[in-house]
């Protein structure tokens, strides 16, 4: 990758040689305290999380909360040269339509690759210092079945951690090291934090973390049920992957020579439960929302932003779509987009002081931002733990207060033909992401219109949903229609008005 010629590679030292324009970290980083510890620095921590706490550092009336990143994956390798190559500086991009704005995040202190230092990722997880532990692992890393929302421990990963509980391998196996270590030491438990797309991300991280526990150390299980905490967060900001041509960018109009920058939207918003075990920054000093009760805004952003990216990306990957913001100038998928949003508001939750009219027509601008260039296929992924998440808990409360399902039943019926087809329209090779993608789509790819035997597979579909002949009737037409009609015909015939048998 050839960088800008007169591009200044990111570290403390070269602060000073940036562009006056970019802002960058006013405070003392030599200073920070590395309360916080987060698993799974990806984009999103570092577009978000981390954001939030380097607004509260440009603050002098706030403490001097840091973080320490931690990988455990073995693609975490490629973060651990990028940060600790520029001190842990990165460059963070707002993108949209009129702006173009840089700024230089220093809140991330430190980074352990724990796959090469085991001992000192435990170990400062298990220090007195560290008082909150947060966690964006994706739905994977909780290693729960879909279809029953229950722990499933047979991974050979997890077994793996509970034979040799001081040289785990999976973010859980961490967790419950450092957690023994630190009720040993007789010192309090930090907090644990989950940032996950899961509805109910503190509950899930609770469960998981007790019923590994339980196969663990009996004596743990009840000193975490004892003492720890396990706040919900809804957390919101695209945040599409960083390519070479953003790297590029990135040098050349704003002279930063950044291994890692981030992408992302003008957007932000973190609605968190006040639940805090061992203190916690002040956040809403820097904007997020402290509330009792995160469940409403983290339903209505997984069944209308979350849904909505799901309705018009095995769709949009079908008709040839590389990138969102493309999507959203077909005035057809912008009307499928739209009358998909209005099926599900019967179960989005009012809060007061939201407008659900208003918060449906920002995701549309947010989704035809052309700066984004947020691809197609990073919303495809992961289906398989997507689709129970994000659109098949709609369809049931729809089904159970009466209500149409056509449109969310029509986008069961695209991924399933999506995995079926594995090319879109124009005969190009889909690049399907999925952990599940090889035994999925051998089910997929003997479907005629009978959707049954993929529907019949209940750690995705669970027990409810397959016994509806409604849905099932609405995904075989679905279906149906996809191969006699192609896209666009289809999605015309489900649109409001148009369908027959709704």
């Amino acid at each position: 990758m050839s960088v800008g010629l007169h591009a200044v590679k990111l570290t403390d030292q070269n602060l000073s040689q940036l562009k006056k324009e970019i802002r960058v970290p006013g405070y003392d980083r030599a200073a920070l305290q590395q309360h916080t510890v987060h698993i799974g620095v990806g984009g999103f921590h570092r577009a978000h999380q981390a954001v939030y706490l380097d607004d509260l550092l440009g603050r002098e009336d706030e403490p001097r909360w840091g973080e320490c990143g931690i990988g455990v994956l073995p693609s975490d390798l490629r973060m651990r040269d990028a940060l600790l190559s520029q001190n842990c500086l990165y460059a963070l991009v707002e993108r949209s339509a009129e702006t173009q704005a840089a700024r230089v995040i220093g809140s991330i202190a430190d980074y352990i690759y724990a796959p090469a230092e085991r001992e000192r990722a435990i170990e400062k997880m298990a220090s007195a210092e560290t008082r909150i532990v947060s966690l964006t692992i994706t739905e994977g890393g909780y290693f729960i079945d879909e279809g029953t929302g229950e722990f499933t421990p047979d991974f050979a990963e997890l077994q793996h951690d509970l034979a040799h509980a001081d040289a785990p391998v999976t973010s859980l196996g961490y967790l419950a090291a450092a957690l023994e270590r630190r009720r040993v030491r007789g010192l309090a438990p930090f907090t644990l934090m989950s940032c996950d797309n899961l509805q109910g991300n503190g509950g899930v991280a609770r469960r998981v973390l007790l019923a590994f526990a339980s196969l663990h150390n009996p004596a743990l299980e009840n000193w975490i049920r004892e003492h720890m905490t396990f706040p919900n967060s809804m957390v919101d900001r695209i945040t599409p992957g960083t390519t070479d041509e953003d790297r590029a960018f990135v040098a050349g109009r704003f002279g930063i020579e950044d291994a890692w920058p981030v992408m992302t939207e003008p957007f932000l918003q973190w609605v968190i439960e006040d639940e805090f075990c061992s203190g916690r920054p002040r956040w809403e000093k820097a904007g997020a929302q402290l509330v009792p009760d995160v469940v409403p805004y983290e339903l209505m952003k997984m069944r209308l932003l979350n849904g909505s990216h799901l309705a018009m990306a095995y769709l949009g990957a079908l008709a040839g779509y590389t990138y969102v913001h493309e999507i959203l100038e077909d005035s057809l998928f912008v009307a499928f987009i739209k009358a998909f949003m209005d099926e599900v508001t019967p179960v989005v939750p009012k809060i007061p002081g939201t407008s659900v009219v208003d918060y449906k027509r920002v995701l549309v601008e947010r989704f035809a931002n052309p700066a984004i260039r947020d691809q197609v296929t990073r919303i495809c992924s992961e289906g398989s733990a997507k689709m129970p998440k994000w659109v098949l808990p709609s369809i049931a409360d729809l089904l159970e207060q009466g209500c149409s399902v056509t449109l969310a039943s029509f986008v069961v019926a695209a991924w399933i033909f999506y995995l079926k087809q594995g090319t879109d329209e124009g005969g190009k090779p889909l690049e399907i992401l999925d952990a599940r993608a090889q035994e999925l789509r051998a089910v997929a790819s003997g479907i005629g219109t009978d959707p049954m035997p993929m529907l019949q597979n209940a750690s995705i579909f669970g027990q409810v949903l397959p016994a509806s002949r409604l849905f099932v009737d609405k995904v075989s037409r679905g279906l149906e229609m996809l191969s006699r009609l192609g896209v666009e015909a289809s999605m015309r015939q489900c649109l409001p008005g148009q369908e027959r048998g709704a």
